[in-house]
């Protein structure tokens, strides 16, 4: 970037300086699935909480908030190696402040309601030319109005929840003919995106992939059965002997537990070949983290690095991890149950099973149980306030009463979601390598 360039857009930060500062945000981050269920992007929303209530940025705000963050943070603890969508209108756009953002690592979303003017429309067509990839969003219908960005677009946006599949039909197929890639919106339950499947769409935003599915009488494999075996034997406290005989009964455990303690990571001196010192390498709080993280990437799983269901549980989990920490730091075993609490939140739709009957083979204890069965106690708590982060715009309003209770400032929460984007994120990695 030449300086006159780098002047101007730190010159157009002045018309920014209304724009809140850190400590009042949250981050929503939204998964884009492929038509393989493989995460691909996250739509990036930022939130503001003030005075006990959250709102939406505007849209200029919300651009220079993303910029200001992601250029301190490094987009690649938010979002990893996935692509970040963010939402900018012609303000913001024109601003220069977008300049700042990574072009490959973004995609522009332009709203259907943004006016096109010329002068956006050269804007834009210089930011394709230096790189960037942009996005009409909200967009329900092919229309003479945003004729003259198609050119220059990449990605169309539409909210499915609201359009019949008749006209879904009409609009996929107009866009397909200039050749867009189609992500459908809102896409929430699994019939949603089997439809928008048969509909040609390639990408899908929303969270049907973390709704259970109940299938009649289906059994666990041997791999899911020895996890829950041994991670009840470790809630029993059972001595090594115990632990070690069961893994060695699972071929595919002893092999990752030995490639996981020997990685450069655990700053082993010498290598480790058995599953006694691959335990005592790694204790038993790490031993039941790993256990349930096996859940999401054994051997008896579809999981892949890019598995929105892994990437969902483990930050899930690192979060309430994070903030039971943070609201009881002297207590460690109280951190220890926030994370079982999040990454077996979603346990029910990896296994589909019902949560009672999972919770009937492993033993976690009632506070944790009422957690998971009925979003209850303080981990009840912790638990449904990941779920409301995650989508802002359904229980977002009930965000803030639940800080309170808790007596998380809001000013704390932003760290920590970033924390556990970055554990998940690299958690990802670690899995990739395998």
């Amino acid at each position: 970037m030449d300086e006159s360039r780098a002047g101007m857009m730190l010159d157009s930060t002045q018309h920014f300086s209304f724009v809140p500062q850190v400590k009042e945000f949250f981050l929503a981050r939204q998964p884009i699935l492929d038509r393989r269920q493989s995460l691909v992007a996250y739509e990036l929303l930022f939130r503001r909480v003030v005075a006990g209530r959250m709102n939406d940025l505007d849209e200029i705000s919300g651009a220079a908030s993303i910029i200001a963050h992601t250029s301190e943070l490094g987009i690649d603890n938010v979002i990893g190696n996935a692509l970040g969508f963010f939402n900018v209108d012609s303000s913001a756009l024109m601003s220069g402040l977008i300049h700042f953002l990574p072009s490959k690592r973004v995609v522009l979303e332009i709203p259907q309601t943004a006016k096109i003017t010329s002068q956006f429309v050269r804007c834009v067509r210089e930011m394709v030319d230096a790189g960037y990839r942009f996005a009409l969003d909200d967009v329900i219908t092919f229309s003479e109005y945003i004729q003259p960005l198609l050119p220059m677009v990449e990605f169309v946006k539409i909210d499915t929840s609201v359009m019949t599949r008749a006209d879904l039909v009409i609009l996929a197929d107009q866009f397909r003919h200039v050749n867009k890639s189609l992500v459908a919106e809102k896409v929430e339950t699994t019939e949603q995106f089997q439809n928008c499947l048969e509909l040609g769409f390639d990408f899908y935003q929303g969270y049907y992939f973390a709704k259970p599915v109940i299938l009649s009488g289906k059994k666990l494999t041997t791999s899911q059965t020895a996890i829950l075996q041994l991670m009840t034997l470790i809630t029993q406290d059972a001595d090594n002997a115990q632990i070690e005989h069961r893994i060695k009964k699972e071929p595919s455990l002893f092999l990752s537990l030995l490639r996981l303690v020997n990685t450069a990571g655990m700053g082993v001196v010498k290598s480790i070949d058995s599953i006694r010192g691959a335990l005592m390498v790694l204790g038993r709080r790490q031993l039941r983290q790993w256990l349930q993280i096996q859940l999401y990437t054994g051997p008896h799983t579809n999981a892949n690095p890019a598995s929105p269901l892994l990437l969902l549980a483990t930050t899930r989990g690192k979060l309430l991890e994070l903030i039971a920490r943070k609201l009881n730091p002297a207590n460690k075993s109280i951190a220890d149950t926030a994370f079982t609490v999040g990454i077996m939140s979603l346990v029910d739709v990896l296994l589909g099973q019902n949560m009672k009957k999972i919770l009937e083979q492993i033993i976690l204890g009632k506070d944790a149980n009422d957690a998971l069965l009925y979003r209850t106690g303080f981990y009840g708590d912790l638990l449904k306030l990941a779920e409301y982060v995650e989508k802002p715009g359904e229980a977002g309003r009930l965000l803030a009463p639940l800080l309170l209770k808790l007596k998380l400032p809001v000013e704390e929460l932003y760290p920590l979601q970033l924390e556990a984007f970055e554990w998940s994120n690299n958690l990802s990695a670690f899995v990739d390598e395998r």
